[in-house]
């Protein structure tokens, strides 16, 4: 993020690139980039004659290039947005030639999503030292409850510990989409407020009683009425709760208790930091590392991977997911 806002900031105050490549298997960052250079580099008036957006998939490197060479009209540059340039990523490197001596009066743009270019190659040094090259790396699941509180930061917003933790369980860490779900909360909910479960549950549609992060605070507490309710509902609701994400969240949660069990320091921090846990969240792990012993969390391990194999389809001869969610279950408490 530190780099995003560099290089707005270095627009801003003018000192502007003839070459942006913004690539990386994160899209979030390389939209929010492009979108900024579509909207603030020319005065609204130029853009007509100045602004031209491309798509890969239309066009080729010769006709980017070609693009790129004209001059302004009434304006001191133009713009030229290439999107989705990673569909032209077997020939990108006919690029070069135009790198070495770009249009100064030209803001090219390439947004090459889910892939990057080797940093080996000539055509990579070349646009580092012409222009800008920014790669805009996947977060870590553990990373993206941070992220999600600075944004809400940035626009006057909290949030409270379990609603970011459920947001991370059921987006994951698709940075547009959970983006996209904090705009609609902003949309309903003034300035100020502080995010609940509740208006994750009113306004986003994950329910919070039943869902796999209330599943796995169960089985923590092997609470086993309320771990088979809640798989009852999912068996109910499987284009919801597909049974490959669930059994892949609770064997996630097993394996970070086998790290919590092999610590020699377990100081709260440390803790947090290794397993990649909120530190909010740490008491329902101390209880789940007293319910669960050592042992018996190896075993469980060994039994999610067969449930896992058999969620797949792998010589389960095709049983329904309310058996499999019952045999998974069944295995952890027994």
């Amino acid at each position: 993020m530190d780099e995003v806002i560099k290089i707005v900031n270095d627009i801003k105050a003018g000192n502007i690139k003839p070459i942006y490549f913004l690539m990386g298997e994160e899209p979030y960052y390389i939209d929010k980039l492009s979108e900024y250079i579509e909207q603030n580099v020319l005065a609204e008036e130029e853009k007509g004659f100045n602004q031209t957006v491309l798509y890969g998939r239309d066009v080729s490197v010769d006709d980017i290039v070609s693009t790129a060479k004209r001059y302004p009209m009434m304006a001191d540059r133009q713009v030229v947005i290439v999107k989705e340039a990673q569909d032209l990523s077997r020939t990108i490197d006919k690029i070069e030639s135009y790198v070495e001596n770009p249009m100064e009066t030209t803001v090219l743009v390439f947004c090459y999503k889910y892939k990057t270019l080797d940093k080996r190659k000539k055509v990579t040094k070349l646009l580092a030292q012409k222009g800008i090259v920014y790669e805009s790396k996947k977060l870590y699941e553990n990373q993206v409850g941070d992220w999600i509180k600075r944004v809400l930061a940035g626009k006057k917003y909290t949030i409270d510990p379990k609603a970011n933790a459920m947001l991370v369980e059921f987006l994951g860490t698709d940075l547009s989409k959970i983006n996209n779900e904090l705009e609609k909360l902003q949309i309903i909910l003034p300035q100020g407020t502080m995010i609940t479960p509740q208006h994750i549950e009113e306004n986003i549609g994950f329910s919070k009683d039943y869902n796999v992060f209330e599943l796995r605070k169960a089985i923590g507490e092997r609470n086993q009425l309320r771990a088979y309710k809640i798989a009852e509902n999912f068996a109910h609701n499987p284009k919801e709760y597909p049974l490959v994400m669930t059994t892949g969240l609770v064997f996630g949660f097993f394996v970070q208790l086998l790290k919590y069990h092999g610590l020699k320091d377990k100081n709260p921090k440390n803790v947090a930091a290794v397993i990649g846990v909120n530190p909010y969240f740490l008491k329902e792990y101390d209880l789940a590392l007293k319910n669960y012993p050592m042992r018996k969390v190896s075993q469980i391990v060994g039994a999610l991977r067969d449930i896992d194999v058999k969620s797949k389809g792998v010589g389960a001869n095709a049983l329904p997911q309310s058996d499999l969610l019952k045999e998974m279950l069944y295995k952890i408490f027994n």
